[in-house]
């Protein structure tokens, strides 16, 4: 079956998906995509062109004409929130940019990683970028400047119900406020704007506003999260296919032709990447057609990893949108001539917020079938191996807690799956009387996440103790590589050491593609 041309990414290549991140920099000219935000995440240079500083130049003349003027615009020349109402005289709009950032920077909790703060940072930067703001191009190069340094504001990770609180922690860096990072040294804004060659900038009329709003916050985090998640799927399909050549029986279990009568791109991606995978397999050959049908645990991975594939592309289709989209409000435009200020509710992520819903239950459910997998490596009653694949069942307890660590995983993510955009609220005097959590839903995602890729590696480890346990067993060429990258990291497991220790130690290679070992 071949794919759709927006669905082409689901056909299997073995290269290195790291989405881009070996570029030497990233060029905002037109939207970017969320691979480019991930490929900033990771350390990559971002570079204005001339074409993006020419329209952020010429927003921001109409933004000058509307005050100079005297048309009303939302947070250029009246108050914010439930204060909209109230007018600003042009004195007096420097103050309230500045104090914007001040009484918004209300966020609590740890601060958010360098990866999530650069995304953020690159998401906020191509917002400005679509020339809708009106922000000042030394707002934005201060902006690329602190990034292309990795000098990152401290942006506290809770407390905010969509994106004011987090983006308010990068403006105050602007401002020579705040705080900042270099590495794991904490400095002033102030500091940070001097090792970057520049003075704190004195805001202008709506560029406080402009640096609290929209979506960046959410569609960065966004980013990140698809970025991880296309890794994990490839990740939980190369665990499912060790678990499978130790424990598979069924012939034809990922036929293409039987496959094919199930009509999902997805479905058909993890059956032709199970096959890749389990090729050439002595170990399956010998094995093969001693059950009629395999549990639903071994069986039906296409099925519930193709669906959660499916979901990561409709995703994937809304955070693209969304760095396509104006998320400002006000939005300006016309000419300064005639220029015209659209006060609109773009900045409303609901859309991000129900696609970054759907996907978290999506990742859960790959840790769910990880770990009834691994269950069945480890049980003694289905698998014909030692009992938790322990050398010595009594002495040696095995595998046994891991399983137990993964339930736990497990557990949480169904509690973190609960959708956030239902959360609802009510803010500003009722003058926000509906919030969709789109920031909330993301972070939570990636909490979700964390403890797929951690479920997975107890996986992987299992499987490979389970090969441990049967000496002399060939493999498939494929899944024969899988296992010496793991042992090349992990040594069989004998009761010797924290296991904890082990399942961190394999975070490192969740990080790669599995194809690009």
């Amino acid at each position: 079956m071949t794919p759709a041309p927006e669905l082409r990414r689901l056909v299997i290549l073995a290269e290195d998906k790291t989405w881009g991140r070996h570029r030497r920099d990233v060029r905002l000219d037109g939207p970017l995509t969320p691979a480019d935000i991930a490929a900033v995440a990771h350390g990559v240079r971002l570079v204005l062109s001339d074409s993006a500083a020419t329209r952020i130049r010429h927003a921001r003349r109409i933004v000058e004409a509307l005050s100079e003027q005297g048309i009303r615009g939302y947070g250029i020349n009246t108050g914010v929130g439930a204060l909209c109402d109230v007018l600003i005289d042009r004195p007096q709009q420097q103050a309230l940019s500045r104090n914007i950032l001040f009484s918004h920077a209300a966020g609590l909790g740890d601060p958010l990683g360098r990866v999530e703060t650069r995304a953020v940072m690159a998401a906020q930067i191509a917002n400005f970028a679509h020339g809708a703001s009106g922000v000042r191009l030394d707002v934005v190069e201060a902006l690329i400047a602190l990034l292309n340094a990795d000098i990152l504001p401290v942006i506290p990770s809770r407390g905010s119900v969509g994106y004011l609180t987090h983006a308010a922690a990068i403006g105050l860096v602007l401002i020579g406020a705040g705080d900042a990072r270099i590495g794991a040294d904490r400095i002033s804004g102030a500091e940070a704007m001097a090792r970057i060659g520049r003075k704190p900038l004195v805001l202008e009329a709506k560029e406080g506003l402009s640096l609290v709003n929209g979506t960046p916050c959410a569609t960065g985090l966004a980013a990140v999260a698809l970025d991880r998640m296309q890794r994990l799927l490839d990740w939980s399909d190369a665990a499912a296919a060790l678990t499978y050549e130790n424990l598979g029986v069924q012939a034809g279990t990922f036929d293409e032709v039987t496959l094919a009568l199930r009509k999902s791109y997805g479905l058909q991606h993890v059956g032709q990447a199970m096959r890749h995978w389990l090729a050439n397999s002595p170990m399956l050959a010998a094995s093969l057609g001693r059950r009629t049908q395999d549990p639903l645990s071994l069986r039906a991975v296409p099925h519930v990893h193709g669906a959660a594939r499916d979901a990561f592309v409709a995703a994937e289709a809304v955070v693209i949108r969304e760095l396509e989209s104006v998320t400002d409000n006000p939005a300006v435009g016309g000419t300064p001539e005639a220029p015209v200020v659209r006060s609109e509710a773009h900045a409303v992520a609901t859309g991000l917020a129900l696609a970054l819903d759907a996907l978290a239950p999506a990742a859960a459910a790959l840790a769910a079938v990880s770990e009834r997998r691994t269950d069945r490596l480890v049980n003694p009653l289905v698998s014909g191996l030692p009992a938790f694949l322990a050398a010595d069942g009594g002495v040696f307890s095995g595998y046994m807690i891991a399983q137990y660590t993964a339930v736990a995983l497990v557990a949480e993510n169904r509690r973190l799956s609960l959708p956030a955009s239902l959360d609802g609220g009510i803010t500003s005097a009722l003058q926000e009387d509906m919030l969709p959590h789109s920031t909330p839903a993301a972070l939570k995602l990636l909490a979700i996440l964390d403890n797929l890729r951690d479920v997975l590696a107890i996986e992987l480890l299992a499987a490979a103790q389970a090969y441990d346990c049967q000496p002399g067993v060939a493999l498939a060429p494929a899944t024969a590589a899988l296992r010496r990258a793991i042992r090349a990291m992990v040594p069989t497991y004998a009761d010797d050491r924290p296991m904890n220790a082990d399942i961190m130690r394999l975070r490192d290679l969740l990080d790669r593609s599995p194809f690009a070992l």
